[in-house]
């Protein structure tokens, strides 16, 4: 197949003016429109604008260009049946060969969190998937290029045999459907953002890079990107690719220290914090945070809500990590951590749009609301004792923890620091021990938090036998009565949050 004629009309204009040049040189004629026109024109790339093509101007403020037989017959036309061709004669319309084009900015657009609607639809591009589709549905007889990254290698085919083959052709068409696949499901995402879930839910994701393996070395693996920032979005600023894993557990870090107002440091084994403070700065904090279970930090993921300083990078560097993740780094905590050849440190933005938790299984899936951030302001206390100010404060960052924790979990915190977690397990009160298991001595004067209501008085009991002096808890219970009681009986104040924070 070779190109003669081409089409051009791109938002992403990365290489547009090279591309350009090398088509011109080949002895291919340019047709564009808009912007893409002016850029290449403005390089002294000569083109012929689509309006001359079609005898006809742009109208409604550019929404209509390309949208014209004259276009969409040269795109479709199958040249290998002989009467295509002979009505592409009759009618006077030119073949068209290769059609580059990517669509307008909308994702880009709609990332803003202030964007008007009336803004983001005019970002909703119709000539352009229409060009796309039509091209990739003839690949037999038309090439489509939809990403900047192909441009070298169809120059390179140009340039080496004067045709695109027909391998390359059907790559590019498989790409093009893609694009406009995920184009439209960032649109149908948009809307469904402003309601309830959609009767088609629309999930695409552009493929980050692949993994070594997944949880394991014989299961394959890749890192996709979805619409919303987040964890996809961060930037690796040192060390080796990130496994399957890792990426599991950074999120999961990540997530937690966001979730926490003061300076915090969060460290991740398996999806579950084994460390987790708050303090006036992120180096007490993350010192605090691997007190609470030094044995389990190896090897662990570190998040931080606050840039990583000296300090902090200093403290982190004297124990094997996996992960750093924080908002930034400085130039000292960058010199202290790239000395680890194999730490990855990553560079994430603290804000995010919220997004559907989505979940495979057999046969569908499983797609809720976020589990927002809930620092139990509203909690109602049903026992005698109130809790007083310092437990108040350790009730609340404890609840927070407690969302980030497997069920069933527990957690135990004192002084803004958990000291016990006892998460996954299949009985409350296993958790309850473990967690104080973990905590020893430190569970003494600790307040705890459990992801969901206590079905009997026991799991409240262990926590006291533990050290625990307060408890919050959802509540909940056709035994509620029994367990205030339990909390009454040992002297302590309890927290009913009315809501809970089961993780599976």
């Amino acid at each position: 197949m070779q190109v003669k004629r081409a089409l051009l009309s791109v938002s992403d204009k990365e290489g547009l003016v090279e591309l350009g040049r090398a088509l011109v040189a080949a002895g291919v004629e340019l047709i564009s429109s808009g912007g893409t026109a002016s850029a290449l024109s403005e390089a002294g790339v000569p083109v012929r604008k689509v309006a001359e093509v079609t005898g006809a101007p742009e109208i409604l403020g550019g929404r209509v260009k390309t949208l014209h037989p004259k276009i969409h017959g040269g795109i479709l036309a199958d040249r290998r049946k002989p009467e295509h061709l002979a009505e592409l004669e009759q009618q006077g319309i030119g073949p068209i060969d290769l059609v580059v084009c990517n669509l307008y900015p909308f994702e880009r657009t709609v990332a803003h969190p202030s964007v008007k609607e009336d803004d983001a639809v005019e970002q909703i591009d119709i000539g352009g998937p229409a060009m796309v589709r039509a091209a990739a549905k003839n690949f037999h007889s038309v090439a489509v290029v939809v990403d900047p990254r192909r441009y070298p290698e169809i120059v390179g085919e140009l340039q080496s045999g004067g045709e695109i083959s027909e391998d390359t052709r059907r790559s590019l068409a498989r790409e093009a459907f893609a694009h406009t696949a995920a184009y439209d499901a960032a649109i149908s995402g948009y809307f469904a953002s402003k309601g309830d879930f959609p009767e088609k839910l629309l999930l695409a994701g552009q493929k980050m890079m692949d993994l070594r393996y997944g949880e394991n070395p014989h299961q394959r693996a890749a890192f996709y990107r979805t619409a919303g920032g987040g964890l996809a979005t961060a930037e690796q600023l040192h060390g080796k690719e990130l496994s399957y894993n890792n990426l599991l557990d950074t999120d999961a870090a990540w997530k937690l220290v966001l979730d926490l107002d003061e300076p915090a440091a969060a460290i991740i084994k398996h999806s579950n914090p084994c460390g987790v403070a708050v303090s006036t700065d992120t180096a007490e904090a993350y010192a605090l945070a691997l007190e609470c279970d030094r044995t389990s930090a190896f090897g662990g993921i570190v998040a931080l809500n606050r840039p990583c300083d000296e300090s902090t990078a200093t403290g982190i560097a004297e124990i094997f990590t996996e992960v750093v993740i924080a908002p930034d780094f400085d130039e000292a905590a960058l010199s202290v951590l790239t000395q680890k050849k194999n730490l990855r440190l990553l560079k994430a933005s603290p804000t995010h749009r919220a997004e559907f938790d989505v979940r495979r299984v057999a046969g569908g899936l499983l797609v809720q609301s976020p589990d927002p951030k809930d620092a139990a302001a509203e909690g109602q206390v049903p026992t005698k004792m109130q809790p007083t100010d310092e437990q108040w404060r350790d009730l609340r960052f404890a609840w927070v923890v407690a969302k980030h924790v497997k069920s069933n979990a527990i957690v135990l915190a004192k002084d803004g620091v958990a000291v016990g977690v006892g998460a996954g397990q299949m009985s409350r009160v296993e958790s309850t021990e473990l967690a104080a298991r973990r905590a020893g001595d430190r569970a003494k004067g600790t307040v705890c938090a459990s992801d969901a209501f206590f079905p009997f008085r026991d799991g409240l009991d262990a926590a006291v036998e533990a050290g625990a002096v307060a408890v919050i808890q959802p509540g909940g219970s056709v035994r509620d009565d029994e367990v205030i009681a339990a909390a009454d009986e040992h002297g302590i104040p309890m927290v009913f949050t009315g809501r809970r924070h089961f993780r599976h």
